[in-house]
């Protein structure tokens, strides 16, 4: 399980290196074309030089999947056409938000909606941002490949199907107001720092500076076994990507 947050705020430099020294690992942000939440260029590298992942979420607004598939298809380019610029490698994802609580009457539209992003995003894998029955609808139309679950609107319920977990909104950390969010793994996520896709290669001396710096000292000061047991996890993680023996 990796730690990460979603935000409508800009990562400067200094901000995501802040967060990275924090333990995070990965960071939602908004693959639009235009406005003040959007990812820029700038900002994709400043967040792969902190060493942290990028999840792309396109959303303008909150219930736009009642456009269906027209809507869907017009997304999907859109989508396609700025990952691009950004340079996000494919084999990467591309969720698609459904922010609000849809109800079963207008899930066959989300459905065509989700299907139809997919259609017009080929080369990246396609995600849904939504609720407990969101994921499990699109999940079971086979409409997309990756989910993004949000405790909103959800009752309590967690989808087996999640690949992502939203679990608390709007809470401030360094100085901007963020939701926290936990992965499982095969989450789409990407870094201007590698190839494409989940496989990241790191250099061996930055990911035994990140260890000894931020791991070991986290896990010397804290007694609770689970997030010893996470610190641990994420040592070897970095060690599996730069080549350095497990432990």
């Amino acid at each position: 399980m990796a730690k990460g947050f979603d935000c409508a705020t800009p990562l400067t430099p200094q901000k995501a290196k802040q967060f990275r020294a924090d333990v995070y690992e990965f960071v939602c942000r908004y693959l639009v074309p235009s406005g003040t939440k959007r990812l820029t260029s700038d900002e994709a590298a400043a967040i792969s030089q902190a060493l942290l992942h990028i999840v792309s979420v396109f959303e303008t607004t909150a219930d736009r999947a009642l456009g269906g598939r027209t809507a869907g298809l017009a997304d999907g380019a859109t989508a396609l056409k700025t990952a691009v610029q950004l340079g996000q490698p494919t084999g990467s994802a591309i969720y698609f938000a459904v922010d609000f609580n849809a109800t079963p009457g207008q899930m066959p539209t989300v459905i065509e909606y989700i299907r139809a992003a997919s259609e017009a995003t080929p080369n990246y894998l396609t995600g849904v941002y939504g609720s407990y029955a969101v994921i499990e609808a699109v999940s079971a139309a086979g409409a997309c490949s990756r989910f993004w679950q949000t405790y909103a609107w959800s009752g309590g319920r967690k989808s087996s199907a999640a690949n992502l977990y939203q679990y608390k909104n709007n809470i401030s950390v360094n100085g901007i107001l963020i939701d926290l969010d936990e992965s499982y793994g095969n989450e789409g996520w990407w870094s201007l720092s590698s190839g494409g896709g989940d496989d990241i290669m790191l250099d061996p001396g930055v990911a035994q500076t990140i260890i000894n710096t931020w791991i070991s000292p986290s896990w010397y000061k804290t007694e609770d076994q689970e997030q010893k047991d996470y610190l641990h996890w994420l040592a070897n993680e970095l060690r599996k990507a730069s080549g350095l023996p497990l432990e």
